[in-house]
């Protein structure tokens, strides 16, 4: 049937892949609408086209199989395939339908899974390659993320995946995931609507009346397989009633259908029903296996139904599936209950003896169960095992299945309560953490066992329960399980008490109440001490010189953190397989006091660490980390990067704070990686504050708030930047602020008061910004300080101090390696310098700025730099055409350089308003527009520009 505007959408994305079209092309549909159809006629078309193209389906009863629609595509990968895409060879081996080799990378690291498969895929050069996944609706878990990571990465090569689905029926994070990518360009998506009537009647009814087939279209809604249904129902005069909208069949369809098995003989029949069992990975020899039919009979079998149209092959005549989904479906549920689960245990057993990954196996076993079967158990919780890192909701869903069918008698105590903990783990991976929170606590809640280590296992549920609370924002109850289980008689071991007493400590930092436990926090250490346990002591040591950088008490910090940096690098790989949350702590310690080098090393280390030990809830932090002593060291692009893998993680966990802390970070990166005044940027902070809501006053929450200032400014809101920060902050002082991060946001502050017309409160900030990188005693903080001085002596009008206190933020930057504020303070710092009569000095400091952000791929600075060009370098002489600011003067509306001249004048908003018989609002959107063009960001700023034609670098630098 035509699909031609469809296929030709289809045909332009074939035409453009790899060079700036979509990554992926979304088509949707209800049941029966057309959509298989029309990606067998695209898939004809793009192998016409010279392209290579290669099909997979998900099913609906093998919703728990990790990856099998890409399994599904991918097996079809043969030498003369491979020789054309030799990348391909280093796919996964669980997406090509193998046993995944113990030990691989991607075994252990489902996020690093999809990063392998994105680079074999981004190594297409050449020739085309086409993808296509039907019925993605039906898809595991697994699928749809790997799914999300290639829409969130698009792979900029000759590589199309194209993927189907019923809008209805699909799992909503998969919507999400590719409405994202509609919004981003990377998805196109093509809707399959009801087809024309008259192609319905003149391609499947000419021989009807006309108005026989129009009411039939009519009762059809346009779907091609109802009108079919209807269609056959009129020429066998059995009426099939109305159709449905729910995406299943029309009533009566069912019976239609299962007529067609009715003239099958016994041998074909059950070939059917073997095949229904199978799947789209059935052969003749697995039908064999499961009919007890010799082969020969089999392919006989298989012709006659072939020939009935009930079995069709693919392209290569190699795999064989029932014509349609629906068809599947109905066989197999109508199949005899007790012969079905024979097959199933039938298709189990032929594909374990052919070396099926233990995956495929547990899909059939499940199916296959009536009861307690041990062994059966054994197989379910081995694939639980294996797949817990790279597709931990199959995991949880089989162990799921074990505890179902587990006696519930005292002998089997002990096995529930360690497959509960295996069950809660994989569920807090999934992002499940409600449901893994109530799983832990019925571990917790549960008698005592007769192992001697249910001690160590309950102790072990009460701390993985905490964590799952803390991501859940719900600190009180955190802080009462983790009391309870220290007060309990008999209570946990002299070891597993110092481990309780750090986590409890943990959840009181994150919550800003470090020096109510400080002292419990060092009693801790000490007892590790006293009993050797290095585990103990490392964790104890990180999270005390975590909390004192944070407090600010930056001497006590670094002496921890030394003390514990030089035991984390005595040990080798293997003695840190336990110590990955501890480096977490350590790495940020490290940022946090100016020491770049050692947090990426230390974040390196723990990120291998948690990669092989399924901590990605830490696994995000330690990217992050490492992200950002790249930022700082001003390589922006791989910062951007790496934030980008943290994000992922963060969403995947399903933990708001840390996804809010997670993406706030990212948006100070993405205002670095673009030009002035993208929106994009605003939006990724308003994304991250949005994330963070509703999370309590948390560290992490609080930050993600306080940071979307900094969007704000650079969009050019001075306004909505000082309420973000005196509403977050508590009062112009800040006291909810991190301590050690008060200069950064103060040095804020300065600027968005300072435009606003707030002079006192401005030079207020300053002088407690200077008092509070005094006592920090850091570079960093007494850069952010003396750029706070910086722009309050600009706007007293005095060049000469102006220009030492940047000159002095840059020397400071410097000191530490923060070379992104280095070029920040330069830049901010040049054009006072050739006011205060240095043009040399300037000019050399314009290209020192410009040229460390060039080499970083901080576009924002480089922008900002050529803007300020003409007249740092000066070249203000008349011979040049105006550029930079001086241009965005002479763009200025007649009632915008009005304004902009009464800013410069001294004027308020309020009196500037008064004087044009305007509202305070809309002067306050004229000064915005005024800040975009010209490029300046503060009213200091835009009168030095309009009275001298000598600007500053807008924005504020970010904190660490």
């Amino acid at each position: 049937m035509s699909r031609s505007a469809e296929l030709r959408r289809l045909d332009a994305a074939l035409q453009h892949m790899g060079a700036g079209g979509p990554a992926l092309v979304d088509v949707t549909g209800e049941a029966g609408i057309g959509k298989s159809r029309l990606l067998a006629e695209f898939s004809t078309l793009a192998r016409r086209r010279g392209a290579a193209v290669l099909r997979g389906r998900a099913t609906e009863f093998e919703r728990h199989s990790p990856f099998q629609p890409f399994a599904d595509a991918f097996a079809d990968l043969d030498q003369r395939v491979l020789r054309v895409f030799p990348s391909l060879r280093e796919l996964p081996p669980v997406l090509r339908g193998r046993a995944e080799p113990s030990g691989e990378p991607w075994n252990r690291d489902r996020f690093g899974l999809y990063r392998a498969t994105a680079d074999a895929l981004r190594c297409i050069r050449g020739a085309r390659l086409v993808v296509v996944l039907d019925d993605l609706h039906w898809a595991d878990p697994a699928s749809l993320e790997l799914v999300d990571h290639l829409v969130r990465h698009p792979v900029k090569a000759p590589f199309l995946l194209v993927v189907s689905r019923r809008d209805r029926q699909a799992p909503a994070a998969l919507t999400a995931a590719l409405a994202r990518g509609a919004d981003t360009g990377a998805v196109l998506r093509i809707s399959l609507g009801p087809l024309d009537e008259r192609e319905c009647v003149e391609e499947l009814a000419r021989d009807l009346p006309q108005q026989r087939a129009a009411e039939m279209y009519a009762a059809s809604e346009g779907n091609p397989l109802y009108f079919l249904a209807l269609l056959t129902a009129h020429r066998t005069a059995r009426p099939p009633g109305p159709p449905v909208r729910d995406g299943g069949p029309p009533a009566g369809l069912e019976a239609l259908l299962l007529d067609e098995l009715a003239p099958l003989d016994p041998i074909e029949r059950g070939t059917v029903e073997a095949a229904a069992v199978l799947g789209d990975h059935a052969t003749a020899d697995l039908i064999a296996a499961l009919t007890g039919s010799p082969v020969p009979d089999v392919v006989e079998a298989l012709r006659g139904v072939m020939r009935r149209d009930l079995i069709r092959t693919d392209q290569a005549g190699r795999r064989l599936a029932l014509r349609h989904p629906l068809i599947r479906a109905l066989v197999h549920d109508t199949t005899d209950p007790w012969r079905r689960q024979e097959l199933h245990r039938r298709a189990a057993a032929a594909l374990a003896e052919a070396g099926a990954p233990l995956a495929e196996r547990a899909h059939h076993i499940e199916r296959s169960l009536t009861g307690w079967d041990p062994e059966a158990a054994a197989i379910l919780t081995r694939a639980a095992e294996q797949t817990a890192v790279t597709a931990p909701a199959a995991s949880a869903h089989w162990l799921d299945v074990v505890l179902a069918i587990l006696p519930n008698t005292p002998g089997h105590l002990d096995e529930r309560r360690e497959l509960m903990l295996m069950r809660a783990g994989a569920l807090g991976t999934t992002g499940a953490l409600w449901e893994s929170r109530d799983l832990f606590h019925r571990v917790i809640d549960m008698p005592p066992g007769n192992e001697d280590g249910e001690d160590a296992l309950r102790t072990s549920a009460v701390v993985q329960c905490a964590v799952m609370e803390r991501q859940l924002g719900r600190y009180a109850e955190a802080d009462a399980l983790l009391r309870r289980e220290l007060d309990r008689r008999p209570g946990p071991s002299p070891s597993q008490r110092i481990g309780l007493v750090i986590e409890w400590c943990c959840h009181a930092q994150f919550v800003a109440r470090f020096p109510d436990v400080r002292e419990e926090l060092a009693e801790a250490l000490r007892g590790a001490r006293d009993l050797g346990d290095g585990l103990g002591e490392m964790g104890a040591l990180t999270l005390a010189a975590m909390s004192e950088a944070y407090e600010g008490d930056t001497a006590e910090a670094r002496r921890l953190a030394r003390t514990a940096a030089g035991l984390t690098d005595a040990l080798t790989d293997g003695d840190l397989a336990g110590l990955c949350e501890p480096l977490v702590r350590l790495a940020w310690t490290e940022v946090m006091l100016d020491q770049y080098t050692d947090a990426e090393r230390h974040s390196d280390r723990g990120a291998e660490i948690a990669r092989r030990t399924d901590r990605f809830y830490v696994l995000s932090q330690l990217l992050l980390c490492k992200a950002y002593a790249h930022f700082l060291t001003c390589r922006v692009t791989t910062a951007l990067e790496l934030a980008d893998e943290a994000a992922a993680i963060a969403r995947a966990l399903g933990s708001g704070e840390l996804l809010g802390f997670t993406l706030a970070i990212r948006s100070l990166f993405l205002m670095q990686a673009r030009p002035p005044g993208d929106p994009d940027v605003l939006a990724a902070a308003e994304e991250a504050a949005a994330a963070a809501e509703g999370t309590g006053e948390s560290w992490w929450s609080t930050l993600a708030r306080s940071l979307l200032a900094f969007a704000a400014m650079g969009a050019g809101d001075p306004h909505r930047t000082r309420d973000i920060l005196l509403e977050t902050g508590g009062s112009r002082d800040l006291p909810r602020i991190q301590p050690s991060l008060l200069p950064e946001f103060l040095e804020l502050l300065v600027a968005a008061a300072l435009a606003v017309g707030e002079t006192e409160e401005a030079e207020h900030a300053a002088e407690r910004a200077l008092k509070e990188a005094e006592q920090l005693d850091l570079p960093t903080r007494r850069a952010a300080a003396l750029r706070a001085l910086g722009r309050i002596e600009a706007h007293r009008g005095d060049p000469v101090a102006a220009a030492r206190a940047f000159a002095g933020a840059a020397r400071e930057s410097a000191l530490s390696g923060a070379t992104l504020r280095e070029a920040q303070s330069l830049l901010l710092g040049a054009a006072f310098t050739r006011a205060a009569g240095d043009g040399a000095g300037a000019a050399a400091m314009l290209r020192r700025a410009r040229r460390q952000a060039a080499e970083g791929g901080a576009t924002l600075l480089v922008a900002l730099a050529d803007q300020q060009r003409p007249e740092v370098l000066g070249d203000t002489d008349g011979s040049a055409e105006p550029s930079g600011p001086a241009a965005g003067l002479a763009q200025l509306t007649s009632r915008e350089r009005e304004i902009a001249e009464l800013v410069a004048e001294g004027l308020t908003n309020q009196a500037v308003a008064s004087r044009l018989f305007l509202s305070p609002r809309t002067v306050e959107s004229h000064i915005a527009r005024v800040y975009r063009k010209t490029g300046v960001q503060s009213r200091a700023a835009l009168a030095t520009l309009v009275a001298r034609h000598t600007v500053t670098a807008p924005g504020t630098p970010p904190p660490s």
